[in-house]
């Protein structure tokens, strides 16, 4: 499995973006797709996330602000992200999982560099 990310900048606080990424390769028919956010000096952390079911997980500080869906014909998860905040400055990262014979496997693609200026 492959995953390109894309969609990453330089925005003003307030301002908007909006990120996309392709799997490619085993995308099973159980599967969750979502961003992980890294930044300087912290640990990785999941922002926002899909099931291939449609279930929803955000983290707290986005609720609100950031809306997570996918199309699932393209394989393809997005994250729109609105009012963004400088704490909101990282490197996102875009994960598949995938359910097969009662296990998931995690796949991960590169970051796309996401910095808010205030």
């Amino acid at each position: 499995v492959q995953l390109q990310a894309s969609g990453g900048g330089l925005v003003q606080a307030g301002g908007s973006l909006r990120l996309s990424c392709v799997a490619s390769g085993s995308v099973v028919s159980i599967n969750e797709m979502g961003w992980y956010r890294q930044s300087q000096g912290n640990q990785r952390e999941l922002v926002a996330s899909i099931t291939s079911g449609g279930t929803l997980n955000y983290r707290d500080s986005v609720k609100g602000r950031f809306t997570v869906s996918r199309d699932n014909a393209k394989n393809t998860v997005y994250l729109q992200m609105n009012s963004l905040k400088p704490e909101d400055t990282g490197v996102y990262l875009c994960n598949l999982q995938n359910f097969v014979r009662g296990r998931w496997y995690d796949y991960w693609g590169q970051g796309t560099q996401v910095t808010v200026s205030s």
